[in-house]
């Protein structure tokens, strides 16, 4: 399976190299123009309007003519998106290219996709956990490159660092990457609409699954995106030293991905496994008030990364499991769109509360969702059979 799955694991962590750079450089980049912490929860919005409009219609258009087209359109649109932002002289042109970038993308449900088309059923769980790994491993040294390119270069530094990580992906889909399935029509032939992304939500063995992964998405969008902050006012940290933690959280990520998600989900199943996940992410945010030293902070970072690792591989793979084979970009689009949504609304919540209330409250937001998702789990058991009828975990099957 690892063997079948290398390219994408090298694009994934190579992309997300660039992403990691963003995260803890933009709310030091969007102030540098003179402007309120607020702003950056409205930039992260703005993009992920563009993310909810093109994940599905990407997602589709890859069920249509293949991942690897619509995976090379991204790269393109992503180089020109960090170039744009490393010579942005107004915060206006900060805007245009996080729309272009974003416009572009959606290819977060299409990555997942081509996962899925690779491996089987009962594997997709330690597969998404390995692109989680990925993701954690890209965390760990985008930082540090955002680091040392912004101490000699200022802010142009990082951006076309992650724009030349972006040329890299490129070269590696376009000689590398294979395509995952046939360019197939799909048998009505039209392009998604509204239409598909009403029926999917409205299915009753998706919509508890994807109801869950929103409140977690919610969770998780708000949390990132007023981290920087709360180091900053909490520990008192500065960019670098932000960097540096990031790096460390991903170095944790990286093996509970690797070796936690398959071991609970071989023993507990994808269902347990989300719900162990979440339970863990809503004691990392009751703590973050209590967090003012460098142990304090370790521990909720521990609790951090095995909470996002357990829940997002066990989510991930009860939607791909319950999707048909024909349908995974579409579906996968419609779960990013999802995420897409939450991130367009919990970054001026969790940006908003942290400005009016002071740092102690920055983690409120995730907390809310994050139990939220967590009873979703507990109550509303989910319809987890494969699509062609196989169990993919133990927990009951219950039309909602």
């Amino acid at each position: 399976m690892i063997k079948r799955l290398l390219p994408i694991l090298g694009i994934t962590f190579v992309d997300i190299l660039g992403f990691s750079i963003l995260i803890p450089t933009l709310p030091y980049f969007v102030t540098h123009f003179g402007m309120a912490p607020w702003v950056v929860g409205i930039l992260a919005s703005v993009f992920s309007v563009c993310q909810l409009v093109s994940g599905p219609i990407w997602g589709n258009v890859s069920d249509r003519i293949g991942r690897k087209s619509v995976l090379i359109i991204s790269q393109i649109g992503a180089t020109i998106g960090w170039v744009m932002l490393a010579f942005a002289p107004t915060i206006l042109m900060v805007f245009i290219a996080r729309i272009i970038e974003g416009a572009s993308g959606g290819n977060i449900g299409v990555t997942q996709a081509y996962v899925a088309d690779l491996v089987e059923p009962k594997d997709r769980s330690r597969a998404f956990g390995l692109i989680g790994a990925m993701f954690g491993l890209g965390m760990v040294f985008g930082p540090l490159i955002g680091a040392v390119t912004f101490g000699r270069f200022g802010f142009a530094g990082p951006f076309l660092a992650a724009a030349g990580l972006q040329v890299v992906t490129l070269i590696i889909t376009i000689v590398m990457l294979p395509e995952s399935r046939s360019k197939a029509e799909r048998e009505d032939g039209e392009a998604v609409g509204l239409r598909d992304v009403v029926a999917t939500l409205r299915n009753p063995r998706f919509r508890p699954i994807l109801f869950q992964k929103s409140a977690l998405s919610m969770a998780l969008y708000g949390w990132y995106l007023v981290i920087a902050l709360y180091f900053a006012a909490q520990l008192g940290f500065g960019q670098t030293q932000t960097d540096y933690a990031f790096s460390a959280f991903a170095l944790i990520g990286v093996f509970m991905n690797v070796f936690a998600v398959r071991n609970v989900s071989e023993r507990a199943g994808d269902y347990r496994m989300a719900n162990v996940g979440i339970a863990a992410l809503v004691i990392g945010f009751g703590f973050v008030p209590f967090v003012h030293n460098i142990p304090a902070m370790a521990l909720v970072m521990v609790l951090f990364a095995f909470g996002q690792s357990l829940a997002s591989s066990g989510i991930t793979a009860m939607i791909s499991n319950t999707a048909s084979e024909r349908d995974q970009g579409t579906v996968l689009g419609v779960s990013s769109s999802l995420d897409a949504a939450a991130g367009i609304l919990a970054p001026p919540i969790s940006t908003g509360i942290f400005s009016r209330y002071g740092s102690g409250f920055a983690g409120a937001e995730s907390l809310v969702f994050s139990l939220l998702a967590l009873a979703v789990g507990i109550f509303v058991p989910h319809r987890t059979e494969t699509h062609n009828g196989a169990p993919a975990t133990e927990a009951p099957v219950t039309e909602v």
